[in-house]
């Protein structure tokens, strides 16, 4: 028999899944614009598809790889009954996660020329096209990670004192996928736009997104690869592994609670779920309306009636305590820090504040001082997102010991990630709608369709970019308090297999110290290698379009340039460039815990953590607040486009580029692979 919290869970998913279903249905039935917007759009849904059918091949053998050395790491351990079990979970959680990416890149191919279509007559419209699509890409991927951690639950035996160790192979499945799905994505987006920027802006000296950059539609393919199929399987592991983690640590409060306690996270998160569908039915256009005003409004219902549900939840499933009010206060915590995240991101990276204004200030005297200025915004941006989250983990921590439960201050904090994580899926909706609206923007500039048009658009685009930054600021925040999650999950875990205590690290121990700073290590090699591949496969971009441009034919607008040929660069760049980073990253931690054992991974991950959450909020911040500076001048400011002020902020915007959309994101993805790998081979480090 199921439990009935596990009943409502699956409900609300399959009711998910429907408006889903609904909301496509209706979108697939809309206009698709004229001939050269299907054009245009045609070649980028072509490219995309191409992309991922030869990244996710990749991918499925490496994973098959690993789930042969988690099966042989658990049966030579003497572990022969989760050897089966565990690799099963793996494959089960890397499938999920590498739909859910493919699912979000099929729906924003498809939505990008219905928004452009609908863009022809009203901006409010359009913005219900793009948004719509990127809801139906948030819902089912939302969706998806429940139903994925709850069938493999009951698959697994559904014992609460058993299953949740088991199915840590199922967060390690998504993790891996979504790291190699953002860092090749990420790869292949940024090195198309680079390359597009800097011969078409600087050296050419013609518009975004013009027909005769070759460059172009690989940058429009880039969008849907990196910020879609990426972001999709990033947030759909952030969900799958923060659940997991959370019904680990629930287990040490079974004798309070019972299964009540295991299978809260998911039950709350499903609520979440349904909140986020409430909010996304709210969301509607009006024409002449800032695009922002309409989703932040959908945004601050989800919450409100998120903390509702919360509360309802709390006292349903943990109402055993006496101080459960304590809990409900450590969740209300995580879904205000996912509001002030949303906030302090949009400080840093929108154009009406401080920050942006200052670094399209210092563009006035040329491309230094645009990128001094950037990036002491972006090292800056790191102390009010760290101060805000070791509040939340404070006070979280605080309000758990107040229930007077022994190990309730973990649990406190548990409760304050799932809070934050019960907003996912309109945060998904929003990030999925950005590339939407810039794929969108790209069309009717390409189709050259009529200045009132490309009006209407350039105004949703400018939302679309704002709210990408908006869920990346999003996802390290929520990567933060997870992190810290499974990292006491790893510790429980090896108090199980070790059957001694380990509640304490001693960074004073040299083995300890030396992995510490390894995990500290890794985070800027690996980013390094990331930033590296982008520069890479850029130079190749770069020499590709030169040679086109030399064309007088397609300069004049006679001659079509060859798109696929750059498509065709980018994908083996970005493919052969993805490799050695991610295999870095699986191997580098299982020889660290192998010679030196597992207190000493325990201090690689710790400080791994923190460094990767510190260089995240300086790469996506940074990379952002040039990105918007460069927008800002275009729309006007210094002088506008073809300005000198703007020449060097599209360098320092290019220079954002690979912080912000390749290694940045990746580093989310990084932080957690490295906490469910602990998870998963800690047989090996005993």
């Amino acid at each position: 028999m199921i439990d009935l919290p596990l009943q409502i869970v699956i409900a609300i998913c399959i009711l998910a899944l429907a408006l889903a279903a609904i909301l496509a249905r209706n979108l697939l039935a809309q206009d698709q614009g004229t001939p050269k917007m299907r054009e245009v759009s045609d070649a980028i849904r072509v490219g995309a598809e191409a992309f991922v059918k030869r990244q996710y091949s990749t991918i499925a053998i490496l994973a098959v790889v690993l789930a042969l050395v988690i099966f042989v790491v658990y049966f030579l351990t003497g572990q022969s009954d989760l050897a089966l079990a565990t690799a099963a979970a793996y494959i089960v959680g890397a499938t999920c996660s590498a739909v859910a990416g493919i699912v979000a890149m099929y729906v924003a191919v498809r939505a990008n020329i219905r928004t452009a279509a609908a863009a022809q007559t009203s901006d409010g419209k359009a913005l219900d096209m793009s948004f719509h699509g990127g809801a139906v890409s948030g819902l089912i991927i939302a969706s998806m990670s429940l139903l994925g951690v709850s069938i493999t639950y009951i698959a697994l035996g559904a014992d609460p004192l058993h299953t949740p160790f088991v199915i840590v192979g199922f967060g390690f499945g998504a993790s891996f996928v979504a790291l190699f799905a953002q860092l090749g994505g990420g790869i292949y987006t940024k090195a198309a736009d680079v390359g597009a920027d800097l011969v078409g802006k600087v050296e050419a000296g013609i518009p975004e997104d013009d027909v005769r950059n070759p460059a172009v539609v690989a940058d429009l393919v880039g969008d849907n690869v990196g910020d879609c199929a990426g972001r999709g399987a990033d947030l759909f592991e952030s969900t799958a592994a923060e659940n997991i983690g959370a019904m680990i640590l629930g287990v040490a409060l079974f004798p309070v609670f019972g299964v009540n306690g295991i299978l809260f996270p998911i039950v709350m998160c499903a609520f979440g779920l349904l909140a986020s569908m409430i909010g996304i039915l709210c969301v509607r256009g009006r024409d002449g309306a800032d695009p922002m005003d309409a989703m932040n409004m959908g945004y601050y219902i989800t919450a409100a009636i998120s903390a509702v549900f919360l509360f309802f939840g709390v006292q349903w499933l943990l109402g055993a305590s006496a101080g459960w009010m304590y809990f409900f206060f450590a969740g209300l915590i995580g879904i205000i820090l996912s509001v002030c995240f949303l906030r302090v991101t949009l400080y840093y990276t929108d154009h009406h504040y401080r920050p942006v204004q200052e670094i399209a200030d210092a563009s006035e005297t040329g491309a230094a001082t645009n990128i001094i200025s950037g990036f002491s915004v972006a090292l800056e941006t790191t102390a009010i997102p760290a101060i805000l989250i070791g509040i939340s983990l404070l006070l979280s921590y605080w309000c758990g010991t107040q229930t007077g439960i022994a190990n309730g201050g973990l649990y406190g904090t548990a409760v304050a990630t799932i809070g934050m994580l019960m907003v996912c899926a309109y945060v998904l909706a929003m990030d999925t709608f950005g590339p939407i609206a810039d794929n969108a923007g790209g069309i009717v500039e390409m189709s050259q369709a009529p200045d009132a048009v490309r009006h209407r658009m350039d105004k949703l685009d400018a939302a679309g970019n704002t709210t990408k930054a908006l869920t990346k600021g999003y996802a390290i925040g929520s990567a933060s308090l997870a992190v810290f999650l499974l990292f006491n999950a790893y510790m429980a875990d090896i108090a199980k297999l070790t059957g001694k205590a380990f509640e304490v690290v001693n960074l004073a121990k040299v083995d300890v110290f030396v992995g510490g700073l390894l995990g500290a290590m890794l985070v800027f090699l690996f980013a390094s290698f990331a930033i590296r591949a982008v520069s890479k496969t850029a130079q190749s971009v770069i020499e590709a379009v030169r040679v086109q441009f030399k064309d007088n034919a397609i300069m004049a607008g006679d001659r079509k340039p060859d798109y696929a040929a750059v498509i065709d660069i980018t994908t083996s760049g970005a493919l052969r460039n993805m490799v050695l980073p991610g295999i870095l990253v699986v191997g580098f931690p299982v020889i660290i815990g192998m010679t030196m054992k597992y207190e000493a991974l325990a201090g690689f991950l710790m400080v791994g953590t923190i460094a990767g959450i510190l260089l995240a909020l300086i790469l996506n911040n940074g990379g952002g607040a040039w990105d918007n500076a460069k927008k800002y001048i275009e729309a006007g400011a210094h002088g506008g486009k073809k300005s000198e002020a703007h020449k060097a902020a599209v360098i320092g915007d290019t220079l954002g580029d690979p912080f912000k959309d390749t290694a940045g994101p990746s580093l989310h993805v990084l932080i957690k692979l490295l906490a469910t790998l602990t998870l998963v081979l800690a047989p090996l480090f005993i």
